[in-house]
């Protein structure tokens, strides 16, 4: 699953949110608005909802992926995290 990537600029203003302290429905909120966006790429094989949502909380506990609020847009976004970043460049 693709997911997006944080431009350096906006990583500095970026508040990092510890999903474990979201409510579960937040959680399943954030997720789901996520992966409902159009342009989020997961392959060529249909997924439904619940798979996809499944797929980015299994990034999110790994530390994959991480939840992020921008205070200058006051939205929440899900991001690759640096060290995923570096592996995949580095690859």
């Amino acid at each position: 699953m693709a997911l997006h990537r944080e431009p350096d600029e906006a990583a500095a203003q970026a508040l990092e949110i510890p999903f474990r302290e979201l409510s579960e429905g937040a959680l399943r909120g954030v997720i789901e608005a996520f992966v409902l966006r159009e342009g989020t790429d997961y392959g060529e094989t249909p997924h439904s909802l619940q798979d996809k949502v499944q797929q980015v909380l299994r990034q999110l506990e790994r530390g994959e992926a991480r939840i992020v609020f921008d205070p200058l847009t006051e939205s929440v976004d899900i991001v690759v995290t640096v060290s995923v970043r570096r592996r995949v460049v580095e690859d």
